[in-house]
């Protein structure tokens, strides 16, 4: 484990101003709302705050004052927040971001999770918080060769957390978080006391089709919905993650639109994505994808492990997850099976939750809520 610090040359800043000053902008589309993509109104705007009223030493100084580090695990560099809790008995919990997020989705639940006192909780629910970047993403090493899908991070998850000291631990993430997760429980149940969910992935089951309920007809809804309207990302990302990763890496505005569609069709909000996720917040994120020119190599792990998840998702339920598992389903989420639907997959659900607000970032959406989560399925494995 080698200590890392963030220091962002100010010329790589300077660029990066530049460039957006210098975006060559489409005429708007011929729609008025956000049915063709980010409106041209919206996303100037966006990039005119990006280019002359953001600060990243904000978001720079926020992540130098954890412990950082990088450690080479199979060959690539990883780079992970560390960060212990003052309880020594704490349980230790890695938690994994992912596509369009990073380390920074979870800034609002470290503390609360590694202190619980300092935030009116119970010192019996204390953690110790491990949060890597997954390979291609932030500062963690882009991979050179095929291979680096989902079956191999959860490897080198396990890996990690051998190296941290941690004999048995927990898992908890959201989008590829969640496959990760799923896997490194499969892979290791001796180790992986549980894994908690946002949310579990699981088909829909034809056997209740005749008998569905409201929420499973609006599930099925929105899976059809995302098929036909909600998709092109990933098949892009899935079959030529090459081809539109020049534009995520060079433009700047290219990479935030690309990655601003998702917050605002994800995040559970009432029209206005800055009640619940800030300008700073989304930005941040941005940030560390354009930083370390990482729109190309994020998009690669679709063209290594979509096809799997898109199975689980919507296909068949595959091998049977018997590890001890936590779920919550957000109503805005973009996948919610119903718990019947998750029991054929999952065998050993402890907990099941379906809170009234949050979407696909939750932990930066609802991070109380997301905390308690947490919390509540743990106490059951400690």
């Amino acid at each position: 484990m080698e200590p890392f610090r963030i220091d962002v040359p100010d010329d790589q800043l300077d660029d990066l101003r530049r460039r957006l000053r210098a975006t060559r902008w489409p005429e708007p589309a011929t729609v008025d709302d956000w049915s063709q993509g980010v409106p041209l109104d919206y996303l100037r705007d966006l990039c005119e705050y990006w280019a002359a009223g953001y600060d990243w030493r904000r978001a720079e100084g926020w992540l130098n004052g954890l412990p950082q580090f990088r450690t080479v695990v199979d060959g690539l560099g990883i780079h992970l927040l560390h960060v212990r809790s003052p309880h020594d008995d704490a349980f230790p919990l890695v938690l994994t971001h992912g596509w369009p997020g990073s380390i920074l989705e979870f800034r609002k639940v470290i503390g609360p999770l590694t202190d619980p006192v300092a935030y009116g909780g119970s010192a019996a629910d204390a953690f110790h918080v491990v949060v890597p970047s997954l390979p291609g993403y932030g500062f963690s090493d882009k991979p050179a060769r095929t291979g680096w899908g989902v079956e191999r991070i959860a490897v080198a998850w396990a890996t990690l957390m051998e190296r941290l000291g941690y004999d048995r631990y927990g898992a908890q993430g959201s989008d590829w978080g969640t496959t990760v997760s799923t896997l490194l429980g499969v892979a290791h149940p001796d180790r992986v006391a549980g894994i908690h969910l946002m949310p579990p992935l699981a088909p829909p089951d034809p056997a209740t089709f005749d008998d569905l309920t409201d929420a499973e007809r609006s599930a099925l809804d929105s899976l059809r919905e995302a098929d036909e309207w909600g998709s092109g990302y990933s098949r892009q990302q899935a079959t030529r993650p090459q081809t539109v990763g020049y534009g995520l890496v060079d433009s700047p505005a290219a990479l935030c639109a690309w990655i601003a569609e998702k917050y605002w069709f994800w995040a559970d909000h009432d029209g206005s994505l800055d009640s619940v996720v800030s300008r700073d917040e989304l930005l941040d994120t941005v940030m560390l994808y354009w930083l370390p020119a990482a729109g190309a190599s994020a998009a690669r792990l679709y063209w290594e492990s979509i096809r799997q998840v898109d199975e689980w998702i919507s296909g068949s339920a595959g091998v049977a997850v018997d590890v001890p598992a936590g779920c919550t389903v957000f109503p805005k989420e973009l996948q919610r099976p119903s718990r019947r639907w998750a029991e054929r997959r999952f065998t050993n659900i402890r907990h099941w939750n379906e809170p009234a607000r949050g979407g696909h970032f939750a932990a930066l959406e609802q991070p109380d809520v997301v905390v308690d989560e947490i919390r509540t399925f743990f106490r059951l494995l400690r």
